[in-house]
Order: C-alpha cells, then structure tokens, then sequence
C-alpha cells in the first residue's frame, strides 16, 4: 500500500477557486455559466469547431430557461426561492479545497516494521499513475459518462433532471464527477458541523453553487487531476476512504493491480456505500447488480470489450473485508502495545502539535505522517523472551522492563508480563483486584490485560518504590559537593539519624534505618557502600550534603513526582526527607533507565523520547520528537559515580577496589564492561535491577501495580535475570568498550 509522502508526482490541491455573484438567482446562473463556458471553451486550443461549439453550449442552457420557462408560476417561483441569496450565503464564495484526512504510520527504528496506523478515516491518497485504467474507467462509467466532454457542468443532463423533478419523476441527480468532487472538497474544508451540513444537503441553491464551482475547477484543473482527487476523497464504505484504501480493504492489494470486476465492484459502492455494501445479506445483491451494470456501460463506453465484461461478471465477490485497526489495541504482536502506548502519550502532550490534547489526537489521526520511532525491534524481542523466561503474563506481580540509549534518550525497549489490551466487559478475562478494597467494589486487576502505562508511568500511574537504586543520586550529589569516591564512613547495623520520626518510639523521635543484613557494619566508602548497598553508610552520607540537594539531582537526572504526596515533600519539606536516599519515593523502569543512562554519557541527561523521525505527506521532515539534553553534572562527576556504580553488578572498578557486591553474576553474562545497581523495598515489595553499558541501560522492576500494600515478596532471582539477560542478548556481537577513566 502507498504510504503518505511516498507517490511522485501527486498533484497538490490549489489553495483556493475564485468565482463570486452577490445575487445568486437564476438569471445570475445563467449568466455564469455562459461566460464561465465560453471561458473555459476559449482557453482551449485554437479549433475550428471552437465557435460553434459556444453556440451549442448556449443552446443548451437557453434550453435550460426554455423549460424552466414551460414550467406552471409556481415551480418558477419555488426554483426562485431555493436559488435565493440568503441560503446561498451559507456557503463560501471561494472554494477553499484542503487536504483529506490521511492514515499516520508509525514505524520502528528499522523504518520498515509497522507498529500501528493512526486514524480517524483511512485513507492514503495515491497518484492516478498508480491507479490501473480498469478502476479509472470504472468510476466513469459508474458516475459521469460525459465526464471528459464536459467543463464542470452536464447542462443537458442538469435540465432533463431539473424538468422531470419538478414535474414529479423520479428523483434525477445530474452532478458530474467534478461537481460530486466540489461537494466532497467543500465537506472536507468545513470548519463547523453546520458547513458541512450545508455543503452536503440536498437543495436547488447547493447543486447551483456545485455548478458555479465545478466551471471554475476546471479552469484550474486537468481532468486527470479531477479524478485523482476525486479517487482520494471518495468514500468506499466499511472504513475505506479513497481508492487506495478500498483496494487494501476489500482486496488487499495496490489499486494499480484491480481487475475490470474489482473496479466495477468499488465504483458502484461509491453512490451509497452503505446500500451496495457486499459484506452485508442486504448489500450483497445490490452490490452484485450494480457491478454488473457498470460493466455493462464499460461496454457501451468501448472501455472493454463484451468478452471481457462476461469473465468479469463470472468473478464472485468477497464478502470479507481487511483493514489495520486504528491506534494501539491489537496492533501486530502485542508487545508492542506498551511502546505504541508511549509513543500516542508522548504525541498528545506536545504543544507543537495543538493546543489541546483533542486537537493533536486529531492531527495524528489525519495527518498523514510517517513517524518513525525509536524502538528497536531486536532489543523488544529480548525484553518480551526474558519475561516470559521468567515468569507469564497471569502473575498478578508486574515484571516491567525499560532499555534506554545514553546520549540520546531514545526509548529503545518497553516491555511487560502483560497483554496491552482492553477486556471485553461482557467477558473479562481480568480477575478482581488484589487489593481487597477495590475487589469489594467489582475493580478489577491489570493482568493479563491492561491499557495502563505501568512501564513508563502517568498521572495515573505514579510508580513504584524501587528502592536503593536511588543511592546513586545520594552519591552524585556527595561528589558535586567536592567529597571523594574514598569517603569513608563508620557505619553500623542500625543507625540514628538526625531525621525526625514521630511515629517511631524505639529510637526517641528520630528515624533509625538499619541494613538488609547486620553483617553490613563497619569502615565504607562509595565503592565498597555502594557495591554492597549499606543504608547506614547513604544515609549519613546524605546527611553531610545535605537531602534538598540529593533531591535535586534526581530531579536533574530525570526523575519525576507523580505522587502528590512525594510532590509536596519534594517542594516544601526536601532538606528533611531523610528516606529519599533508600528510594521511598515512586518511579517507573524508564525513570531509572534515563537517569542512568545520564550517567553512561557523561553527565548529559536527554529526555527520553520515541521518536527517531517524523515526516509529513509532503516528504518534510519536522524537528518536534528530538529529545532535549543538558548537562544534569560534569563529566567528572558522572565517570567518578559510574566507576563505583560498576561494584554492585560484578564488575572491577578503575580507580577502587570493589570488595562485594549484590549481583555479581552480571559481568560475565553480559561478557562487556558494565555498571548498574540492585534496589529492595522493606519486605521485598518490590525489586529492581538497573544494568547498562556504553550502548544501551536497561531497568526493570518486580511490584504489584494494583496494590502498593501488598503481602507478596518480590524476589530478585525473576527480575534480575530477566534485566542483565535482556541486555546480555542486545550486546551479543558487539565491540566491547571501555567506560572512560574517572
């Protein structure tokens, strides 16, 4: 299927088609329409039939006034009144053509893998060069016999059905292809529901201004542009906008390959849709008889010949449809629908695309863009493979996992032991919540299917207490404040701080966190602190620099408060919140994957970002997608951290000696020079492993995202193998590099 941007030599609406009458009654019509044929007719090339075939135009529409004039004074005087200036006045005196609503498709990092179709009709417009000659004269035949004669206007046929409808015969339309292509323009540039209203609805003074402005396009356009457009905008019914989109949907395939049977099919489904539906029991014998009679006028037109329109009505037609579902549910392979997901967030919430969220939906939906992303298919392939090595999609605890570029922010993986899905209410596959409260009330829980962002968070989804992860920032902020990666501290099993606790009696008012185990005691410093994640060695650390300013560098490295709660305490109360260090407040797997990514390049934090590129239908490209990087703290600072950072993952730091740490078989399954930090919640609520090298950082939490005060206890063997595995798989055959020296 041609996609937006791609056909050469698509002709390009004109902006606007001029022709005006303040006084819009019948002998303005008249008058228009002779000088707008006479017009058109000397703009032609010199001819010597050219005079006379004036003369035969004004014969015909002097035919025009001679029956209107045969008529009884009441039907004169009803046409006056229809044709009046007042109804007339709803329409513009311009005709301001834009372009129809166009399919978005949006892309992996590849440029070839689809991920989802974005639209509210679908439909992509395609050159008449890439429309075979059968579906060309199909339409023709169907609609408009007269269509390459004419200029615009029918007069002949636009006075046999003004006659015999005011003399009480069956309802005659007489608009030509042009004139139906003018009444779809006019639709399409509606700014309110009441234009369109007025474009579309069935009245003397509508099909005038059809006439007025059907002269004046052929003027401005060949009718091989008339027909292009007219073939792009039509309506084919069950979803399908423009031939392009009918041929995929009824046929799957190009509209440059449709037979004489396919074409007569599609051209008679333009009149009603709805009626010559061939899908339906009623419109499939509908749809059939009308075929047949187009072929039969492709006869009479020479546009095949009889043999050829016998085969074609021996073809049978599908009563099946296909067509790509719009948006993220059910997109192909449904681990993408996390990432889909991110990426239709992540558009919604930029300005630059509306000032509304309801007018960037729109804008993605009619667009026509091609967006490519930056999810790499490979790497969400070893996400999903893990996952599910690890655990399935009906265990109510979440594995999540986040991989990230340094350097770029670009989001390169998403994944989950979850179906990105809605539940079918009448049948929920979806048991009640874990959480007892909300099982009371009927609530269900995300698993195995859930449209929530529990990866990447929202104002819905605050996250997840990942717990000592966050001892990095503690960590950075020591180093910024001049102190060295070899401050040792004195640390015990149980430590009191100088935090006020009110609701803690044992240690006199004050916060007294102790260590996952009491054989973490004794001399630490950053390397061997955070190689072993000794809490009583982070938390008095942040006591020295102070907890505001650890604070802030989170917030410099990315990390976000959902919570309104850790909102508040991160606005008003930051220099108190002594718990900060151990991770208590929210984030999701792709908080963390950024904020250590920051650390792999260099100190430059970048927002993380989906896009990769973004192209409009006409083939430009727009810079709105590329993520926003600053330096969150020097480069200095940055080798320093991610020196001691490479202790708890097994591996051998540069400038220290690592002495321990808590996941030490990361190093060799990666087989590269690699750095992260493991993070437990109190009673294991959740557990967390972030790992990352020169090219890629990957998170991934273990949690409950349907009840934070859950009984569970989430266990690193799970989440642990599944992250360094991921990025092991992502690595495999590539270059080993070195993390620049501190």
């Amino acid at each position: 299927m041609t996609e937006p941007g791609e056909p050469a030599g698509l002709s390009k609406p004109k902006t606007t088609l001029v022709t005006n009458c303040d006084e819009f009654r019948l002998s303005c019509v008249v008058a228009i329409l002779v000088v707008s044929l006479v017009g058109v007719t000397a703009r032609n090339k010199p001819h010597p039939l050219r005079s006379a075939g004036v003369l035969v135009m004004c014969g015909l529409l002097a035919a025009l006034v001679v029956s209107a004039a045969s008529l009884p004074a009441v039907a004169i005087a009803g046409l006056a009144a229809k044709a009046g200036s007042d109804e007339l006045g709803e329409l513009p005196a311009e005709l301001i053509t834009q372009a129809s609503p166009q399919v978005s498709r949006v892309y992996a990092s590849d440029g070839k893998t689809q991920l989802a179709v974005m639209y509210d009709e679908f439909r992509s417009d395609v050159a008449l060069a890439k429309v075979s000659q059968n579906m060309q004269d199909a339409i023709v035949a169907a609609e408009d016999h007269k269509f390459y004669e004419h200029n615009g206007v029918d007069v002949k046929g636009v006075a046999r059905a003004f006659v015999n409808n005011n003399q009480g015969g069956g309802r005659q339309g007489a608009s030509t292809l042009t004139m139906q292509y003018v009444r779809m323009a006019l639709a399409y540039s509606a700014t309110d529901p009441q234009e369109v209203v007025n474009a579309t609805k069935d009245t003397a003074s509508r099909k005038l201004s059809e006439m007025k402005y059907a002269i004046q396009v052929e003027k401005e356009l060949t009718k091989q542009q008339i027909l292009e457009r007219y073939l792009n905008m039509a309506p084919f019914g069950n979803g399908a906008y423009g031939i392009n989109a009918a041929s995929q949907v009824y046929f799957s395939k190009k509209p440059a390959d449709l037979t004489v049977a396919e074409s007569a099919l599609l051209a008679g489904m333009v009149k009603a849709p709805t009626a010559f539906d061939p899908t339906t029991d009623s419109g499939y014998p509908q749809a059939l008889t009308r075929r047949d009679y187009i072929i039969d006028n492709m006869v009479s037109m020479k546009q095949i010949t009889a043999d050829e329109a016998a085969k074609a009505k021996k073809v049978k037609i599908s009563r099946t449809t296909k067509r790509p579902s719009s948006g993220c549910v059910n997109v192909a392979k449904n681990q993408w629908g996390f990432f889909c997901d991110y990426f239709y967030r992540w558009w919604l919430g930029q300005s630059a695309f509306g000032e509304t969220s309801y007018d960037r939906e729109r804008l993605l939906k009619s667009g026509g863009y091609r967006i490519v992303t930056t999810l790499d298919i490979d790497a969400q392939a070893d996400a999903r493979k893990e996952i599910v090595a690890q655990t399935n999609d009906t265990n109510r605890n979440a594995l999540m996992l986040a991989a990230v570029e340094p350097g770029t922010g670009a989001v390169r993986a998403l994944s989950a032991n979850r179906k990105y899905k809605i539940d079918d209410a009448d049948d929920p596959q979806n048991p009640l919540s874990s959480n007892p409260a909300l099982a009371r009330q009927g609530v269900r829980a995300t698993y195995p299917n859930t449209t929530n962002p529990i990866i990447t968070g929202s104002s819905d989804i605050a996250g997840y207490q990942a717990g000592s992860v966050f001892k990095m920032f503690t960590m950075v902020a020591a180093l910024e404040a001049g102190m060295g990666l070899d401050t040792t501290i004195n640390s015990p099993a149980k430590y009191k701080s100088q935090y006020r606790d009110n609701s803690s009696s044992s240690c006199g008012g004050y916060w007294c966190p102790s260590n996952a185990s009491a054989s973490e005691a004794g001399n630490f410093n950053m390397w061997t602190g955070f190689g072993k994640s000794v809490n009583t060695y982070f938390v008095p650390l942040q006591e020295r620099v102070g907890a505001d300013k650890v604070v802030d560098v989170a917030q410099k490295f990315g990390i976000t408060f959902r919570n309104s709660d850790d909102a508040d305490l991160a606005k008003n109360s930051a220099a108190d919140w002594g718990s900060f260090t151990l991770g208590t407040s929210a984030s999701t797997p792709l908080d963390i994957a950024n904020a250590y990514a920051t650390l792999a390049a260099d100190g430059k934090y970048c927002t993380p970002t989906p896009i990769a590129s973004i192209t409009t239908s006409e083939g430009e490209k727009i810079d709105t997608g590329k993520s926003k990087c600053t330096q969150a703290t020097t480069a200095s600072v940055a080798r320093k951290a991610l020196d001691a950072a490479r202790c708890p993952v097994g591996d051998r730091a540069q400038l220290g000696n690592c002495a321990g740490s808590t996941a030490p078989q990361v190093r060799s399954v990666v087989g590269h020079p690699v750095f992260g930090k493991t993070g437990t919640t109190d009673n294991d609520k959740t557990a967390a492993l972030v790992v990352g090298t020169r090219s890629l950082v990957v998170a991934g939490y273990l949690a409950n995202p349907d009840w934070a005060n859950h009984t569970d206890r989430m266990s690193h063997d799970i989440v642990n193998p599944a992250v360094y595995r991921t990025l092991a798989d992502y690595m495999e055959g590539k270059a080993v590099e070195e993390f620049p020296t501190p």
